[in-house]
């Protein structure tokens, strides 16, 4: 029994039983038969003892008059019912109990001597306010309900912490004013209801033993211990963004709890469905895992779990529970997960999926020591927490997703999707170190055995546009300058402008040859120096021509008449980029379904584009050679599509700019690194180097013995370097002939020898613009087969000679 009330209080206590006396004095006098003479003789036993009428302050009041209380309240703590009801006699938040019920008491035994009953999360400033709350209602009419749900926190003997929500019934209670009690009016109650956390004002309007509380309270308890376990554990989840000191241990007491269960433990294994594995928490070190061994990084989900689990857990996403290892071992020896918990001394288990939008983020590993205390049945108390635990991992998780891609972007830049698992991976890696308070480098990434697809689509004669754009712009600058120099010599007296015109018709006629790197650079530094100094000087005089000054000084600005076509130049190359370039991606986003490989674009004067395929690239999708077929058809078809969009709206742009296709056809796997210091891919090895040096120095390649180039405008030229190179892609172009998609006259060319390199050959066959691609898809290789025997196609391969790059 405690009988400590709190040190300061606005309630003078007074434990009085007068209204429960007084209402057997009323069934004395009124009736008679059984409940009248038990009536009269609980009256006659108290009636030596006025203190339990007029009020008990003193603790040995209690403790010397237990057994006459007990029979005094035993029509209130029925003898049948004290081994199952929690009961006992309090005031209501105050910290006074007894007549406790035999179930009561018994809990109380269990949690040991040295335990003291205390209501959890409640300090003694809010019991002040709570008490002045309960003044205000009863004798004011306020209805301010400050109070809470209230809570025993009670340990049994094998140390389960259980959680007991207390119900009151003041029926029995009395309040009274003393001479203390302070009259409040309207203003006071406002000013109270502002300032909660200023104990002084609550303390004026209601001084301590101020009111007289007088009579008794019975506190009822009820085992809340799952939903309270469920609340505490929703409120540490939510509560522990940076912290986690303690956090495994926080949620280990809660699970305890809600099993009863001493000795449970919990872990954690984190899901990858990309690489479809499984790891340790990656945002929380303490969460280690009972079936994943700490010096193992990353671990295939079907070495760590047995057939059965694995389907259970993974793919039909619902809790597996073992109750007895030691049976399940006998009857599946060669399960590794069984022996693995039974090494640890875990003879029970439950693993249960964590999924958030149909998505596994992980598992839960409930184990214990003891064999049948974790089953099939008492899985189900998952249900109740799970929905908290899935949202915080699913935040946790959201969180280190925003610091992979943190880092990615910092480190690596923007990745593209089909590879971007791995550069995660990598990070996740990085993070984990980081948690674990060790030091790790970021890797570069690597993909090896990947064949790749290279093709461009060039604007034919850019540069020398370019130069024409140029030329006739200074040249236009040059002649208004001109004039308007002679005339100032003229007008204006200003000595010198005869050898700055004389400089000026000298850069004139240079600009009527080729003009050279550094002619721009010169002729507007002399200029800017020597020839617009004299205009604006000409402008303050206001001599006769400074209409046609302020003129010049605006067709001299960037949006002038003196940069229009270069400017128009511009608009024309910036419109066919951005026309090409969106064609080739949403082209992209359809064809990564069939197998997904690694894209990434350039803009130039034209677009070029890189792809990747291997099984490297996407290791969860099993890979064919039928894979790179079908990329290397759709690659073909789609650069003819750009070039059916570039020639049915090249006459609206401001320059009638050709374009040209090149596809460089390499049929041998290499490896490709990610370069940390360029932020992009390249191809890794001098072997592997050929492939770029061919893509570098191709684009302005001759037809051997000539010096045509080997691409033309409404043509697509392919260059390979073997002959089964050139039998492949015959093949493709044959099909899309038969789909009226190319014209028949195809050319097999001898490429000029570059440096470094001989024996390219290419193949060039005219695009028909009289029709367009269907606009659902590309035809497939597997379309391409129906049409074409596989059987002649191998047999050419394997009866014609190979002819490599020398």
């Amino acid at each position: 029994m405690n009988l400590n009330a709190l040190t300061e209080s606005p309630f003078n206590l007074h434990i009085s039983f007068h209204k429960l006396i007084a209402h057997f004095e009323e069934i004395a006098a009124t009736q008679t038969g059984p409940k009248a003479d038990y009536a009269r003789s609980v009256l006659k036993e108290v009636e030596p003892f006025p203190e339990l009428k007029n009020g008990i302050s003193n603790k040995n009041q209690i403790i010397n008059n237990t057994e006459i209380i007990g029979h005094l309240l035993e029509s209130l703590f029925p003898e049948i019912l004290t081994h199952n009801e929690i009961k006992a006699v309090s005031i209501p938040y105050q910290d006074i109990l007894f007549n406790q019920t035999k179930r009561f008491e018994g809990i109380l035994k269990s949690a040991g001597e040295t335990f003291n009953v205390a209501f959890r999360d409640y300090n003694e400033h809010q019991f002040y306010v709570m008490a002045c709350c309960i003044i205000l209602d009863a004798e004011y009419g306020t209805h301010l309900n400050f109070s809470k749900p209230l809570y025993y926190d009670i340990p049994t003997a094998d140390g389960v912490l259980k959680h007991y929500r207390i119900l009151y019934n003041a029926d029995f209670l009395e309040l009274t004013p003393t001479d203390k009690a302070v009259k409040l009016t309207q203003e006071d109650i406002d000013l109270l209801m502002d300032n909660f956390n200023n104990i002084d004002i609550w303390k004026e309007k209601f001084p301590v033993g101020s009111w007289d509380l007088r009579g008794f309270g019975l506190m009822s308890l009820f085992d809340a211990t799952v939903e309270s376990a469920v609340s505490s554990l929703k409120g540490t989840l939510l509560g522990r963004e940076e912290e986690n000191i303690n956090l495994s241990e926080d949620i280990e007491a809660i699970f305890r709890s809600i099993y009863r269960i001493p000795d449970l433990h919990v872990g954690f294994l984190s899901f990858d469905p990309d690489e479809n594995t499984f790891s340790l928490a990656p945002f929380n070190e303490q969460l280690k895992s009972f079936l994943l061994p700490e010096e193992i990084e990353a671990e295939l989900c079907s070495d760590t779990l047995c057939t059965h689990s694995l389907t259970t857990v993974v793919n039909e996403k619902i809790y597996f529970a073992i109750s007895d290892i030691n049976k399940y071992l006998a009857e599946n020896p060669t399960s590794v997960m069984a022996r693995r918990f039974k090494e640890q001394g875990i003879n029970s288990v439950i693993l249960a999926p964590v999924i958030k939008n149909g998505k596994m983020l992980g598992v839960i590993e409930l184990v214990s020591g003891h064999k049948g205390e974790l089953n099939s049945i008492n899985a189900n108390q998952l249900d109740v927490v799970m929905p908290f635990i899935t949202d915080t991992i699913d935040r946790k998780f959201t969180d280190l997703q925003n610091q992979v891609q943190a880092i990615i972007q910092d480190e690596y830049t923007s990745i593209h999707p089909s590879v971007y698992w791995k550069f995660k991976k990598e990070v996740d890696k990085y993070l984990q170190f980081k948690s674990h308070h060790k030091q790790y480098n970021l890797k570069e990434v690597t993909f090896t055995n990947v064949y790749p697809l290279y093709g461009q689509v060039d604007i034919k004669g850019s540069s020398d546009t370019r130069n024409n754009s140029l030329q006739t712009d200074l040249k236009n600058q040059l002649c208004a300058a001109i004039a308007l120099t002679e005339k100032l010599c003229v007008s204006s007296g200003i000595e010198s402008l005869d050898a700055v015109s004389q400089r000026l018709r000298s850069y004139e006629i240079e600009l009527d040859s080729a003009i050279k790197a550094d002619t721009e650079q010169q002729l507007q530094q002399y200029l800017e120096q020597q020839v617009h100094p004299i205009f604006k000087q000409a402008l303050v005089l206001e001599i006769e021509n400074c209409p046609a000054i302020t003129k010049y000084f605006e067709d001299a600005d960037k949006m002038g008449d003196f940069h229009l076509q270069r400017r128009k130049y511009e608009t024309t190359v910036a419109i066919i980029n951005e026309r090409m370039a969106s064609m080739l991606d949403k082209w992209q986003v359809e064809t990564q379904s069939a197998y997904p490989h690694y894209y990434e674009r350039f803009k130039t004067d034209g677009v070029e584009h890189n792809l990747y395929i291997g099984e490297k690239i996407s290791p969860n999708k099993p890979f064919e050679m039928e894979h790179v077929y079908n990329l290397r058809l759709w690659q073909i078809q789609v650069l003819c599509e750009m070039e059916l969009e570039h020639h049915f709206n090249r006459e609206i742009l401001p320059y009638p700019l050709e374009v040209t296709s090149l596809i460089l056809a390499f049929s041998s796997p290499l490896s490709i690194r990610f370069r940390m210091d360029e932020k992009r891919f390249d191809v890794d090895g001098t072997y592997n180097a050929r492939f770029e040096i061919v893509k570098k120095r191709i684009d302005k390649a001759c037809i051997k013995g000539t010096t045509d180039r080997i691409t033309g405008i409404g043509k697509l030229t392919i260059v390979y370097s073997n002959h089964d190179e050139e039998l492949e892609y015959l093949t493709y172009l044959r099909f899309l002939q038969s789909k009226g998609m190319l014209k028949e006259d195809l050319e097999i060319l001898d490429v000029e020898d570059l440096q470094g390199i001989s024996g390219l050959k290419a193949i060039r066959i005219t695009i028909l613009n009289d029709s367009s691609l269907p606009s659902k898809k590309c035809y497939t290789y597997k379309e391409l087969l129906q049409e074409i025997d596989p059987e002649e196609m191998k047999y050419q391969k394997a009866n014609e000679p190979n002819t490599p790059v020398e």
